[in-house]
């Protein structure tokens, strides 16, 4: 490691439809365990591996990630991914923050283990591999099998057990008026039900 960095920040990348306790978990977690000075959640606007699925607009997604973040003074929300026009690349991202922190920082990339199981699919991986470290947060339990040895060597496997919760479980709860509460923060259950979002 260039002894020239001389501090540590997170980038969360996620859809976050929506955001939930599994969430902020994993990043208080990975920035607690590796000593970051910030997480920064980026949103993204239209993930190149959900097209064709219906996601949830990208200012709703915005707006729950800030209400979800604004009580942790380590958690801010970043807009890049919203405002950027085509598919929201992991590499784009990294880089813009690379040359936003200059090179003394160290970038730690945090997301699910899930979607690390795709990472040959990704754009530029090799590239994204060099910018950053990998943190793949994972339900107790889960293995992240079938990965590329060369990817398995910058890949920091971290097990949160608040990741049992899913977006996707949540969604359902919603649609069939089943109860949310301590999935995630009130203001975003507030802000789902108020916005009648998930609800047919």
């Amino acid at each position: 490691m260039d002894k020239r960095l001389v501090e540590k920040k997170g980038i969360m990348g996620g859809t976050f439809d929506p955001i939930h306790y599994g969430h902020l978990v994993t990043a208080e977690e990975v920035r607690d365990y590796f000593g970051l000075k910030e997480v920064v959640f980026v949103p993204s606007a239209r993930p190149p591996h959900k097209i064709g699925q219906k996601i949830t607009d990208p200012e709703h997604r915005y707006l729950m990630a800030v209400l979800a973040t604004a009580t942790n003074p380590y958690f801010s929300v970043s807009r890049v991914e919203i405002e950027r026009s085509g598919p929201s690349y992991s590499i784009d991202t990294v880089s813009l923050f690379k040359e936003k922190w200059g090179e003394e920082v160290e970038v730690f990339f945090i997301t699910g283990a899930d979607a690390f199981a795709q990472i040959s699919s990704w754009n530029n991986p090799d590239k994204l591999l060099e910018l950053c470290t990998f943190v793949a947060a994972s339900r107790p339990g889960y293995r992240l099998t079938n990965l590329d040895e060369k990817y398995q060597a910058r890949i920091k496997p971290i097990e949160v057990s608040a990741l049992a919760i899913s977006s996707s479980e949540i969604r359902r709860r919603v649609k069939r008026w089943e109860s949310i509460k301590y999935l995630l923060p009130e203001s975003v259950e507030y802000y789902i039900y108020k916005n009648r979002l998930y609800q047919e």
